[in-house]
């Protein structure tokens, strides 16, 4: 069995696929400035921005997972669903889109086949847990991996 790291909809990150190196997670907290007459504006607390995760890591294509890893997220992306994320511990993050993905090789074998592929993903949260729960993904989603 795989040891799972992530999963992202479909796509297992794992070692025997694509591996992320390190995981960045950015929140933003937005404050629009209220003007004031006669005085100071101030500013007001308008909510949080949607999380972005990025993650950075390597393929070796040869080792496990193969040459096709990036374009089977690239498919998975173009498709433009919002996918569920789950942690390797089983922790349900809700619902998250795939917003970019970079991919950079430096090292080739003959052919122009890539040695060594590392990538950058970054996916941002798209709603709550409550609308995943609400729309059932959950349930159908723990059923295809049980």
């Amino acid at each position: 069995m795989q040891d799972i790291m992530m999963v992202l909809g479909t796509y297992i990150f794992s070692i025997d696929t694509a591996t992320y190196q390190q995981l960045t997670k950015s929140v933003e907290y937005r404050w629009k400035n209220q003007e004031i007459i006669n005085g100071q504006d101030v500013l007001q607390f308008t909510g949080e921005a949607p999380t972005t995760v990025t993650l950075t890591g390597t393929i070796y294509p040869h080792f496990k997972g193969g040459l096709g890893q990036l374009d089977i997220l690239r498919a998975i992306a173009s498709k433009g669903n919002p996918l569920i994320l789950v942690d390797g511990r089983g922790f349900v993050h809700g619902l998250w889109v795939i917003e970019r993905i970079e991919e950079f090789v430096d090292a080739f074998f003959g052919q122009g086949m890539p040695r060594k592929q590392k990538f950058i993903i970054q996916i941002k949260k798209y709603g709550g847990l409550r609308k995943v729960i609400q729309t059932g993904i959950v349930e159908s989603f723990i059923g295809d991996f049980k």
